[in-house]
């Protein structure tokens, strides 16, 4: 029974960390761009939505529309006027690019919030009991927000003239252009709302995590290992590969100590860069 529990532990903690990899995961392989921004994204949402809840009471799982929105529009703007000017040159510059833009971002963050921990402390909640498990009710809603929005994110990419455009390009954007795709418009899209879906996860995690500018680059970690191993570009490897992260690192710290949760991230991440480098629902050799 204790290593069930355990398990739906790892569960909770893989949806948050969907949620994490989503935007990064979207951006990496649509508009070829490893964002150093994302991890800063986030941190920027969790301060949107304690704010929110601060000086106007308003819920985060509420506060995170009107802040995914304001991401979408800040990362459009991004790619449409910084960003798109490197898009054609060497990985280097574009990581360069990002890793600027992060720093100065961080050091406004830290400028206005202070490096401060700060939380959004809701009223407590009974825990979900079942028989001998427990599940505590902020993670639990905080996954099943998590999910949802990586869900609807799908359903966006597969359902509407936008993401089939976003799919198109993604395979080939050459040919899409061909079709009559607005290639240009589509990377600004793409990017939008992969940082309004940052900014969302961090809205969604402010309830659990104390909010701070030096957890950003923790983030971009989660979300770089979850990409790997679930696959580039794809939402739903993103939310196995989400899963399958938090399983490990739950059962792994139940035998091993906490301590090695981190240790255990990166080990996992090297064995499918060396045994399965599309990872678990990417297609190999598919750039």
């Amino acid at each position: 029974m204790v290593l069930l529990q355990v398990l739906l532990n790892g569960l909770l903690l893989g949806g948050i960390y969907a949620c994490i990899g989503a935007g990064f995961s979207l951006v990496w392989g649509v508009v070829n761009i490893i964002n150093i921004l994302h991890g800063s994204f986030i941190v920027l949402g969790g301060y949107g939505a304690w704010y929110a809840y601060a000086h106007w009471g308003v819920h985060p799982f509420i506060a995170m529309l009107p802040i995914g929105l304001l991401g979408y529009a800040g990362g459009w703007l991004l790619q449409q006027y910084v960003i798109r000017h490197v898009m054609a040159a060497k990985v280097l510059v574009t990581l360069t690019l990002t890793f600027g833009l992060n720093l100065l971002l961080n050091n406004l963050m830290t400028f206005g919030f202070s490096a401060d921990f700060r939380k959004v402390v809701l009223p407590s909640q009974e825990p979900i009991t079942w028989a001998a498990l427990t599940l505590p009710a902020d993670r639990t809603l905080s996954m099943l927000a998590a999910v949802a929005v990586v869900m609807l994110t799908h359903v966006l990419m597969t359902r509407t003239m936008l993401g089939r455009s976003i799919v198109a390009v993604r395979m080939d954007p050459q040919a899409a252009q061909l079709m009559g795709v607005d290639v240009p418009r589509t990377f600004a899209a793409t990017f939008g709302i992969g940082t309004g879906l940052a900014l969302i996860a961090g809205a969604i995690l402010s309830p659990i995590f104390p909010i701070s500018p030096v957890a950003a680059d923790g983030y971009l970690g989660k979300a770089f290992i979850v990409c790997v191993l679930g696959g580039l570009g794809s939402l739903p490897g993103v939310l196995a590969g989400g899963v399958l992260l938090g399983v490990v690192e739950s059962v792994g710290s139940y035998f091993l100590g906490s301590s090695h949760a981190l240790t255990l991230s990166y080990v996992l991440l090297l064995a499918f860069l060396l045994l399965r480098p599309q990872g678990l629902m990417g297609k190999k050799g598919f750039e």
